[in-house]
Protein backbone atom coordinates (compact mmCIF):
# COMPACT_ATOMS: atom_id res chain seq x y z
CA UNK A 1 0.00 0.00 0.00
CA UNK A 2 1.29 3.43 -0.86
CA UNK A 3 1.56 5.65 2.20
CA UNK A 4 -0.01 9.10 2.34
CA UNK A 5 1.68 12.15 3.77
CA UNK A 6 -0.49 15.19 4.57
CA UNK A 7 0.25 18.30 2.50
CA UNK A 8 -0.37 21.29 4.78
CA UNK A 9 1.89 23.93 3.22
CA UNK A 10 -0.53 25.22 0.58
CA UNK A 11 -2.15 28.22 2.27
CA UNK A 12 -5.63 29.09 1.04
CA UNK A 13 -6.06 25.67 -0.62
CA UNK A 14 -7.67 22.46 0.48
CA UNK A 15 -5.03 20.17 1.93
CA UNK A 16 -4.18 17.28 -0.36
CA UNK A 17 -2.12 14.12 0.13
CA UNK A 18 1.09 13.04 -1.56
CA UNK A 19 1.44 9.43 -2.70
CA UNK A 20 4.70 7.92 -1.58
CA UNK A 21 5.35 4.91 -3.80
CA UNK A 22 8.21 2.63 -2.72
CA UNK A 23 11.28 2.94 -4.94
CA UNK A 24 10.07 5.92 -7.05
CA UNK A 25 13.14 7.88 -8.19
CA UNK A 26 13.90 10.90 -6.01
CA UNK A 27 10.52 12.15 -4.81
CA UNK A 28 10.22 15.66 -3.45
CA UNK A 29 6.99 16.61 -1.76
CA UNK A 30 6.61 20.04 -0.19
CA UNK A 31 10.38 20.31 0.17
CA UNK A 32 10.65 16.86 1.78
CA UNK A 33 12.88 14.20 0.17
CA UNK A 34 11.84 10.54 0.07
CA UNK A 35 13.37 7.24 -0.98
CA UNK A 36 14.14 6.67 -4.66
CA UNK A 37 11.94 4.20 -6.51
CA UNK A 38 11.45 2.24 -9.61
CA UNK A 39 9.13 3.62 -12.21
CA UNK A 40 7.40 0.27 -12.91
CA UNK A 41 6.12 0.10 -9.32
CA UNK A 42 4.99 3.71 -9.62
CA UNK A 43 3.10 2.80 -12.81
CA UNK A 44 1.41 -0.12 -11.05
CA UNK A 45 0.35 2.16 -8.21
CA UNK A 46 -1.06 4.63 -10.71
CA UNK A 47 -2.90 1.85 -12.55
CA UNK A 48 -4.55 0.73 -9.31
CA UNK A 49 -5.83 4.25 -8.67
CA UNK A 50 -9.34 5.28 -9.76
CA UNK A 51 -8.36 8.96 -9.97
CA UNK A 52 -7.64 10.85 -13.18
CA UNK A 53 -3.97 11.18 -14.17
CA UNK A 54 -2.29 14.40 -15.21
CA UNK A 55 1.44 14.80 -16.01
CA UNK A 56 3.28 18.14 -16.09
CA UNK A 57 6.87 19.36 -15.97
CA UNK A 58 7.98 22.16 -13.65
CA UNK A 59 11.28 23.92 -13.20
CA UNK A 60 12.66 24.03 -9.67
CA UNK A 61 15.99 25.84 -9.55
CA UNK A 62 18.27 24.31 -12.17
CA UNK A 63 16.36 21.00 -12.20
CA UNK A 64 13.29 19.76 -14.04
CA UNK A 65 10.54 18.10 -12.00
CA UNK A 66 8.13 15.55 -13.49
CA UNK A 67 4.84 15.95 -11.62
CA UNK A 68 2.16 13.23 -11.94
CA UNK A 69 -1.20 14.20 -10.44
CA UNK A 70 -3.77 11.52 -9.61
CA UNK A 71 -6.79 13.23 -8.17
CA UNK A 72 -5.74 14.43 -4.72
CA UNK A 73 -2.37 12.71 -5.00
CA UNK A 74 0.92 13.75 -6.57
CA UNK A 75 4.16 11.94 -7.50
CA UNK A 76 7.09 14.25 -8.19
CA UNK A 77 10.36 12.98 -9.65
CA UNK A 78 13.40 14.69 -11.11
CA UNK A 79 13.89 14.46 -14.86
CA UNK A 80 17.11 12.86 -16.09
CA UNK A 81 20.14 15.11 -16.61
CA UNK A 82 22.46 14.57 -19.59
CA UNK A 83 26.15 15.19 -18.80
CA UNK A 84 27.96 16.49 -21.87
CA UNK A 85 31.61 16.82 -22.93
CA UNK A 86 32.76 20.15 -21.44
CA UNK A 87 34.58 22.95 -23.22
CA UNK A 88 38.31 22.13 -23.10
CA UNK A 89 40.15 24.96 -24.87
CA UNK A 90 39.81 27.10 -27.97
CA UNK A 91 42.15 24.87 -29.96
CA UNK A 92 40.76 21.54 -28.66
CA UNK A 93 37.47 20.26 -30.07
CA UNK A 94 37.73 16.51 -29.44
CA UNK A 95 39.43 13.93 -27.29
CA UNK A 96 39.49 10.25 -26.35
CA UNK A 97 37.38 9.01 -23.45
CA UNK A 98 40.02 7.13 -21.47
CA UNK A 99 37.96 5.86 -18.56
CA UNK A 100 34.77 6.15 -16.55
CA UNK A 101 35.48 6.59 -12.84
CA UNK A 102 31.80 5.80 -12.08
CA UNK A 103 29.59 3.04 -13.41
CA UNK A 104 25.85 2.55 -13.90
CA UNK A 105 24.08 2.55 -10.54
CA UNK A 106 26.83 4.49 -8.72
CA UNK A 107 25.89 7.58 -6.75
CA UNK A 108 27.85 10.76 -7.44
CA UNK A 109 28.02 14.05 -5.58
CA UNK A 110 27.98 17.45 -7.23
CA UNK A 111 31.32 18.24 -8.96
CA UNK A 112 32.56 14.66 -8.43
CA UNK A 113 34.60 13.25 -11.32
CA UNK A 114 32.67 10.93 -13.63
CA UNK A 115 35.08 10.40 -16.53
CA UNK A 116 38.46 11.43 -17.95
CA UNK A 117 38.99 12.66 -21.51
CA UNK A 118 42.49 12.57 -22.98
CA UNK A 119 43.46 15.34 -25.38
CA UNK A 120 46.68 16.04 -27.22
CA UNK A 121 47.79 18.39 -24.42
CA UNK A 122 46.17 17.49 -21.10
CA UNK A 123 43.62 15.18 -19.51
CA UNK A 124 40.22 16.80 -18.91
CA UNK A 125 37.97 15.72 -16.04
CA UNK A 126 34.21 15.47 -16.55
CA UNK A 127 32.39 16.32 -13.31
CA UNK A 128 28.79 15.74 -12.28
CA UNK A 129 26.71 18.95 -12.53
CA UNK A 130 24.59 17.79 -9.59
CA UNK A 131 24.16 14.90 -7.16
CA UNK A 132 22.46 11.81 -8.47
CA UNK A 133 22.73 8.24 -9.72
CA UNK A 134 24.32 7.12 -13.00
CA UNK A 135 21.55 5.64 -15.16
CA UNK A 136 23.33 5.07 -18.48
CA UNK A 137 26.74 5.49 -20.11
CA UNK A 138 26.14 6.88 -23.60
CA UNK A 139 29.64 6.24 -25.00
CA UNK A 140 32.32 3.61 -24.50
CA UNK A 141 35.88 3.92 -23.30
CA UNK A 142 38.45 4.72 -26.03
CA UNK A 143 35.73 6.40 -28.13
CA UNK A 144 36.47 9.76 -29.74
CA UNK A 145 34.18 12.41 -28.26
CA UNK A 146 33.58 16.03 -29.27
CA UNK A 147 32.73 19.11 -27.23
CA UNK A 148 29.02 19.13 -26.35
CA UNK A 149 28.48 15.41 -27.03
CA UNK A 150 26.26 13.45 -24.61
CA UNK A 151 28.29 11.27 -22.23
CA UNK A 152 26.20 10.14 -19.27
CA UNK A 153 22.55 10.03 -18.29
CA UNK A 154 22.26 11.11 -14.66
CA UNK A 155 19.18 10.71 -12.49
CA UNK A 156 19.23 13.66 -10.09
CA UNK A 157 18.86 12.82 -6.45
CA UNK A 158 20.21 13.32 -2.97
CA UNK A 159 22.67 11.25 -1.05
CA UNK A 160 22.04 7.50 -0.93
CA UNK A 161 20.07 6.21 2.03
CA UNK A 162 22.09 5.57 5.14
CA UNK A 163 21.60 2.28 6.90
CA UNK A 164 19.55 2.57 10.04
CA UNK A 165 21.50 3.00 13.22
CA UNK A 166 19.75 -0.02 14.66
CA UNK A 167 21.15 -2.23 11.90
CA UNK A 168 24.64 -0.94 12.59
CA UNK A 169 24.33 -1.42 16.34
CA UNK A 170 22.92 -4.96 16.05
CA UNK A 171 26.30 -6.66 15.43
CA UNK A 172 27.77 -4.78 18.42
CA UNK A 173 24.90 -5.95 20.65
CA UNK A 174 25.34 -9.55 19.51
CA UNK A 175 29.06 -9.34 20.18
CA UNK A 176 28.43 -7.89 23.64
CA UNK A 177 25.88 -10.57 24.61
CA UNK A 178 28.10 -13.39 23.36
CA UNK A 179 31.02 -12.05 25.36
CA UNK A 180 29.09 -11.95 28.67
CA UNK A 181 28.96 -15.76 29.21
CA UNK A 182 32.68 -15.96 28.57
CA UNK A 183 33.33 -13.39 31.29
CA UNK A 184 31.17 -15.30 33.80
CA UNK A 185 32.73 -18.72 33.18
CA UNK A 186 35.83 -18.23 35.37
CA UNK A 187 33.63 -17.32 38.39
CA UNK A 188 31.89 -20.74 38.34
CA UNK A 189 33.29 -23.34 40.83
CA UNK A 190 35.46 -25.99 39.30
CA UNK A 191 34.48 -29.64 39.68
CA UNK A 192 36.62 -31.65 42.11
CA UNK A 193 36.31 -34.90 40.19
CA UNK A 194 39.43 -35.67 38.27
CA UNK A 195 37.67 -37.12 35.29
CA UNK A 196 40.10 -37.55 32.43
CA UNK A 197 39.60 -35.02 29.70
CA UNK A 198 38.90 -36.41 26.27
CA UNK A 199 41.88 -36.41 23.96
CA UNK A 200 41.80 -33.50 21.54
CA UNK A 201 40.67 -34.60 18.14
CA UNK A 202 43.03 -33.89 15.27
CA UNK A 203 42.24 -30.64 13.49
CA UNK A 204 39.93 -31.12 10.60
CA UNK A 205 41.09 -29.92 7.23
CA UNK A 206 38.97 -26.99 6.14
CA UNK A 207 36.28 -27.82 3.66
CA UNK A 208 36.61 -26.32 0.20
CA UNK A 209 33.94 -23.76 0.96
CA UNK A 210 34.81 -22.97 4.57
CA UNK A 211 34.89 -19.24 5.22
CA UNK A 212 34.31 -18.50 1.55
CA UNK A 213 31.13 -17.07 0.10
CA UNK A 214 29.30 -18.87 -2.68
CA UNK A 215 30.27 -16.23 -5.25
CA UNK A 216 33.93 -16.55 -4.21
CA UNK A 217 33.74 -20.34 -4.57
CA UNK A 218 32.34 -19.96 -8.07
CA UNK A 219 35.09 -17.50 -8.96
CA UNK A 220 37.77 -19.89 -7.72
CA UNK A 221 36.13 -22.79 -9.51
CA UNK A 222 35.88 -20.97 -12.81
CA UNK A 223 39.34 -19.35 -12.63
CA UNK A 224 41.34 -20.69 -15.56
CA UNK A 225 44.43 -22.64 -14.71
CA UNK A 226 47.54 -21.32 -16.44
CA UNK A 227 49.40 -24.23 -17.91
CA UNK A 228 53.11 -24.31 -18.41
CA UNK A 229 52.59 -24.60 -22.16
CA UNK A 230 50.88 -21.17 -22.15
CA UNK A 231 54.02 -19.44 -20.85
CA UNK A 232 56.13 -17.72 -23.51
CA UNK A 233 58.97 -19.90 -24.64
CA UNK A 234 62.54 -18.83 -24.04
CA UNK A 235 63.81 -16.87 -27.02
CA UNK A 236 60.29 -16.27 -28.32
CA UNK A 237 59.70 -13.63 -31.00
CA UNK A 238 56.29 -12.30 -29.97
CA UNK A 239 55.10 -8.82 -30.90
CA UNK A 240 52.37 -6.59 -29.55
CA UNK A 241 50.85 -3.42 -30.95
CA UNK A 242 49.77 -0.53 -28.73
CA UNK A 243 47.96 2.50 -30.08
CA UNK A 244 49.73 5.80 -29.40
CA UNK A 245 47.85 8.10 -27.07
CA UNK A 246 46.84 11.55 -28.22
CA UNK A 247 49.59 13.33 -26.32
CA UNK A 248 52.30 11.14 -27.82
CA UNK A 249 50.86 11.66 -31.31
CA UNK A 250 50.84 15.42 -30.78
CA UNK A 251 54.44 15.41 -29.47
CA UNK A 252 55.57 13.45 -32.53
CA UNK A 253 53.78 15.88 -34.83
CA UNK A 254 55.32 18.92 -33.14
CA UNK A 255 58.85 17.50 -33.19
CA UNK A 256 58.69 16.74 -36.90
CA UNK A 257 57.20 20.18 -37.55
CA UNK A 258 60.16 21.73 -35.74
CA UNK A 259 62.69 19.72 -37.71
CA UNK A 260 61.00 20.55 -41.01
CA UNK A 261 60.53 24.28 -40.28
CA UNK A 262 63.50 25.61 -38.30
CA UNK A 263 67.07 25.79 -39.58
CA UNK A 264 68.33 24.11 -36.42
CA UNK A 265 71.94 24.31 -35.32
CA UNK A 266 73.50 23.37 -31.96
CA UNK A 267 76.46 24.96 -30.22
CA UNK A 268 78.16 23.47 -27.14
CA UNK A 269 80.12 24.72 -24.17
CA UNK A 270 81.42 23.37 -20.88
CA UNK A 271 80.76 24.96 -17.51
CA UNK A 272 82.52 24.51 -14.18
CA UNK A 273 79.83 23.94 -11.54
CA UNK A 274 82.11 24.38 -8.49
CA UNK A 275 81.02 27.89 -7.52
CA UNK A 276 77.31 27.23 -8.01
CA UNK A 277 77.48 24.00 -6.03
CA UNK A 278 79.28 25.77 -3.19
CA UNK A 279 76.69 28.56 -3.31
CA UNK A 280 73.84 26.05 -3.12
CA UNK A 281 75.49 24.10 -0.30
CA UNK A 282 75.99 27.29 1.71
CA UNK A 283 72.43 28.64 1.47
CA UNK A 284 70.07 25.72 0.70
CA UNK A 285 69.28 24.95 4.36
CA UNK A 286 68.49 28.58 5.21
CA UNK A 287 66.30 28.94 2.12
CA UNK A 288 64.46 25.71 2.90
CA UNK A 289 63.90 26.78 6.51
CA UNK A 290 62.62 30.27 5.63
CA UNK A 291 60.64 29.59 2.47
CA UNK A 292 60.12 25.83 2.27
CA UNK A 293 61.74 25.81 -1.18
CA UNK A 294 64.54 23.42 -2.10
CA UNK A 295 67.19 25.44 -3.88
CA UNK A 296 68.34 23.69 -7.05
CA UNK A 297 70.24 24.46 -10.25
CA UNK A 298 67.29 25.17 -12.57
CA UNK A 299 66.59 28.56 -10.97
CA UNK A 300 70.23 29.64 -11.42
CA UNK A 301 70.26 28.65 -15.11
CA UNK A 302 66.90 30.35 -15.65
CA UNK A 303 68.17 33.57 -14.05
CA UNK A 304 71.40 33.38 -16.05
CA UNK A 305 69.42 33.02 -19.30
CA UNK A 306 67.21 36.00 -18.42
CA UNK A 307 70.30 38.18 -17.85
CA UNK A 308 72.04 36.91 -21.00
CA UNK A 309 68.95 37.81 -23.05
CA UNK A 310 69.54 41.45 -22.25
CA UNK A 311 72.69 41.28 -24.38
CA UNK A 312 71.17 38.98 -27.03
CA UNK A 313 67.41 39.73 -27.17
CA UNK A 314 66.90 37.71 -30.35
CA UNK A 315 67.12 34.52 -28.27
CA UNK A 316 63.78 35.49 -26.72
CA UNK A 317 62.21 36.43 -30.09
CA UNK A 318 60.28 34.33 -32.61
CA UNK A 319 59.39 34.26 -36.30
CA UNK A 320 55.71 34.37 -37.12
CA UNK A 321 53.57 34.91 -40.19
CA UNK A 322 52.46 33.05 -43.33
CA UNK A 323 54.67 30.83 -45.49
CA UNK A 324 57.04 29.91 -42.66
CA UNK A 325 57.05 33.40 -41.16
CA UNK A 326 57.87 36.88 -42.37
CA UNK A 327 57.79 38.84 -39.09
CA UNK A 328 60.11 38.86 -36.05
CA UNK A 329 58.39 39.29 -32.67
CA UNK A 330 60.64 40.77 -29.95
CA UNK A 331 59.43 40.56 -26.35
CA UNK A 332 60.16 42.54 -23.19
CA UNK A 333 59.07 39.64 -20.97
CA UNK A 334 60.53 36.15 -20.54
CA UNK A 335 58.26 33.09 -20.19
CA UNK A 336 60.46 30.06 -19.65
CA UNK A 337 59.11 26.65 -20.67
CA UNK A 338 60.49 23.91 -18.41
CA UNK A 339 60.57 20.43 -19.95
CA UNK A 340 59.06 17.85 -17.57
CA UNK A 341 58.95 14.12 -18.31
CA UNK A 342 55.66 12.39 -17.42
CA UNK A 343 54.34 8.87 -17.97
CA UNK A 344 52.35 10.03 -21.00
CA UNK A 345 55.10 12.11 -22.57
CA UNK A 346 57.12 15.31 -22.38
CA UNK A 347 55.25 18.45 -21.32
CA UNK A 348 56.52 22.02 -21.07
CA UNK A 349 54.71 24.08 -18.40
CA UNK A 350 55.61 27.76 -18.40
CA UNK A 351 57.15 29.96 -15.70
CA UNK A 352 55.71 33.35 -16.58
CA UNK A 353 57.53 36.68 -16.19
CA UNK A 354 60.74 35.02 -15.05
CA UNK A 355 62.53 38.33 -15.58
CA UNK A 356 60.72 39.72 -12.52
CA UNK A 357 61.58 36.80 -10.21
CA UNK A 358 64.54 36.04 -7.99
CA UNK A 359 66.14 32.61 -7.61
CA UNK A 360 63.75 31.47 -4.88
CA UNK A 361 60.67 32.62 -6.81
CA UNK A 362 61.77 30.81 -9.96
CA UNK A 363 62.61 27.64 -8.02
CA UNK A 364 59.21 27.63 -6.31
CA UNK A 365 57.37 28.14 -9.60
CA UNK A 366 59.30 25.28 -11.25
CA UNK A 367 58.64 22.96 -8.28
CA UNK A 368 54.90 23.73 -8.32
CA UNK A 369 54.61 23.10 -12.06
CA UNK A 370 56.62 19.89 -11.82
CA UNK A 371 54.33 18.56 -9.10
CA UNK A 372 51.23 19.43 -11.13
CA UNK A 373 52.71 17.65 -14.13
CA UNK A 374 53.48 14.48 -12.16
CA UNK A 375 50.00 14.54 -10.59
CA UNK A 376 48.45 15.01 -14.04
CA UNK A 377 46.83 18.29 -12.99
CA UNK A 378 48.30 20.68 -15.55
CA UNK A 379 45.84 22.93 -17.34
CA UNK A 380 45.96 24.39 -20.84
CA UNK A 381 46.88 27.75 -19.31
CA UNK A 382 49.91 26.20 -17.57
CA UNK A 383 51.41 25.17 -20.92
CA UNK A 384 50.28 27.97 -23.21
CA UNK A 385 52.90 30.34 -24.58
CA UNK A 386 56.56 30.21 -23.62
CA UNK A 387 59.37 32.21 -25.23
CA UNK A 388 62.40 30.05 -24.32
CA UNK A 389 62.84 26.44 -23.15
CA UNK A 390 65.24 24.77 -20.71
CA UNK A 391 65.52 20.97 -20.83
CA UNK A 392 67.46 19.13 -18.14
CA UNK A 393 68.40 15.70 -19.43
CA UNK A 394 71.10 15.48 -16.77
CA UNK A 395 68.60 14.24 -14.20
CA UNK A 396 68.48 10.99 -16.22
CA UNK A 397 72.26 10.80 -16.64
CA UNK A 398 72.58 12.29 -20.12
CA UNK A 399 76.14 13.44 -20.77
CA UNK A 400 75.45 15.33 -24.01
CA UNK A 401 72.60 15.81 -26.44
CA UNK A 402 71.04 18.16 -28.98
CA UNK A 403 67.58 19.37 -27.85
CA UNK A 404 64.88 20.18 -30.41
CA UNK A 405 63.41 23.67 -30.63
CA UNK A 406 59.89 24.12 -29.29
CA UNK A 407 58.26 26.16 -32.09
CA UNK A 408 57.55 29.04 -32.44
CA UNK A 409 60.43 29.67 -30.05
CA UNK A 410 63.91 30.38 -31.38
CA UNK A 411 66.17 28.49 -28.97
CA UNK A 412 66.34 25.78 -26.32
CA UNK A 413 69.04 25.24 -23.69
CA UNK A 414 69.98 21.66 -22.81
CA UNK A 415 71.51 20.87 -19.41
CA UNK A 416 73.36 17.61 -18.80
CA UNK A 417 74.88 15.47 -16.07
CA UNK A 418 77.58 16.85 -13.78
CA UNK A 419 80.76 14.77 -14.01
CA UNK A 420 84.10 15.24 -12.31
CA UNK A 421 86.85 15.79 -14.86
CA UNK A 422 90.48 16.91 -14.86
CA UNK A 423 90.67 20.52 -16.07
CA UNK A 424 93.43 23.10 -16.32
CA UNK A 425 93.04 25.86 -13.70
CA UNK A 426 95.72 28.57 -13.60
CA UNK A 427 98.25 26.24 -15.19
CA UNK A 428 97.44 23.34 -12.85
CA UNK A 429 95.37 20.21 -13.38
CA UNK A 430 92.45 19.99 -10.96
CA UNK A 431 89.39 17.74 -10.65
CA UNK A 432 86.27 19.86 -11.13
CA UNK A 433 82.53 19.07 -11.48
CA UNK A 434 81.83 19.88 -15.13
CA UNK A 435 78.62 20.06 -17.17
CA UNK A 436 78.10 20.24 -20.93
CA UNK A 437 75.67 22.92 -22.14
CA UNK A 438 73.94 22.69 -25.52
CA UNK A 439 72.07 25.53 -27.20
CA UNK A 440 69.97 24.60 -30.22
CA UNK A 441 68.84 27.70 -32.11
CA UNK A 442 66.97 28.66 -35.27
CA UNK A 443 69.60 29.89 -37.71
CA UNK A 444 66.94 31.82 -39.62
CA UNK A 445 66.87 34.35 -36.78
CA UNK A 446 70.05 33.77 -34.77
CA UNK A 447 73.50 33.85 -36.29
CA UNK A 448 76.37 31.88 -34.83
CA UNK A 449 77.88 34.96 -33.21
CA UNK A 450 74.73 35.77 -31.21
CA UNK A 451 74.14 32.12 -30.22
CA UNK A 452 77.71 31.57 -28.99
CA UNK A 453 77.72 34.94 -27.19
CA UNK A 454 74.52 34.00 -25.36
CA UNK A 455 75.87 30.61 -24.26
CA UNK A 456 79.16 32.10 -23.07
CA UNK A 457 77.22 34.67 -21.01
CA UNK A 458 75.26 31.87 -19.35
CA UNK A 459 78.51 30.03 -18.63
CA UNK A 460 80.03 33.13 -16.99
CA UNK A 461 77.00 33.69 -14.74
CA UNK A 462 77.02 30.05 -13.60
CA UNK A 463 80.76 29.92 -12.92
CA UNK A 464 80.50 33.10 -10.82
CA UNK A 465 76.95 33.45 -9.41
CA UNK A 466 77.87 36.79 -7.81
CA UNK A 467 77.78 38.33 -11.29
CA UNK A 468 74.00 37.83 -11.28
CA UNK A 469 73.73 40.53 -8.63
CA UNK A 470 75.29 42.99 -11.07
CA UNK A 471 73.04 42.07 -13.97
Amino acid sequence: MASRLPLRQFSGQRARSIVRVPHVPRQICCGRTFTSVNSSEAANAIARSNHGLQSTTKIRGALKLNVISIGNFQIRTYADTIVKVPQMAESITEGTLKQFSKQVGDHVERDEEIATIETDKIDVSVNAPESGVIKELLVSEEDTVTVGQDLVKLEAGGAPEQKSEGAKEKPKELAATSAEPQKREPSEPKETSAAPEPAPSPPKSPSPGAGVSQSQQQTVATKPQVSEDAKPAVGGREERRVKMNRMRLRIAERLKQSQNTAASLTTFNEVDMSSLMDFRKLYKDDVLKKTGVKLGFMSAFSRACVLAMKDVPAVNASIEGPNGGDTIIYRDYVDISVAVATEKGLVTPVVRNAEAMDLVGIEKAIADLGKKARDNKLTIEDMAGGTFTISNGGVFGSLMGTPIINLPQTAVLGLHAIKEKPVAVNGKVEIRPMMYLALTYDHRLLDGREAVTFLVKVKEYIEDPRRMLLG
